[in-house]
């Protein structure tokens, strides 16, 4: 397992060792002694599983009283997935990184807490897996507005599927965010 850092500290992305022949493949998604050396110091508690279509967005969703690290992967189809700084006071507020995810490359990406993180689906459909760190809690749901215009993401998508409530986001200036503490 490899883990690199991204531009943005605390996004990590992690290309696994993978192990193949004609029989198939074997690779480690999770190995706790190898996150917690990479500085991915977290216990995850909860797994989920989604399922999506082409051009379906979700996000940008984060949570303020228990905010919740993310462990994303995808087994099936192809996503483009960001995560975004929106630490007030964090040196890298508002800044986004966005990575290709897909069952074909395996790769891995972590997303802390304190960050928003959502992704669009650019394959016909795709399998979307996370770990949190935090349990789901539906009182302590927030998110951002995917073409936020400070953020200038490009989804590579022009006209994504969304849900109503994430077509109702605030933008980053108006949003109820957490606050940078190092």
């Amino acid at each position: 397992m490899r883990f690199k850092e991204t531009e943005i500290p605390g996004l990590i992305i992690i290309e696994p060792d993978l192990f193949g022949d004609e029989r198939g493949f074997f690779l480690e998604v999770y190995h706790s002694e190898k996150f917690k050396n990479a500085g991915i110091e977290y216990t995850f508690l909860q797994d989920n599983h989604s399922k999506s279509r082409k051009h379906v967005l979700r996000g940008l969703h984060y949570q303020l009283k228990k905010p919740q690290g993310k462990l994303v992967r995808v087994t099936s189809g192809e996503v483009f997935d960001v995560g975004v700084d929106i630490r007030r006071g964090s040196p890298t507020f508002g800044k986004w990184h966005g990575m290709h995810l897909s069952a074909e490359n395996k790769m891995q990406y972590f997303v802390p807490p304190g960050f928003a993180h959502g992704f669009v689906v650019l394959s016909e459909e795709a399998e979307f897996l996370y770990k949190c760190t935090e349990l789901y809690d539906p009182t302590d749901e927030y998110g951002i507005k995917w073409d936020d215009p400070d953020l200038k993401i490009d989804w590579e998508v022009e006209n994504p599927v969304l849900s109503e409530k994430d077509m109702l986001l605030p933008s980053l200036k108006d949003a109820v965010l957490p606050v940078y503490s190092a």
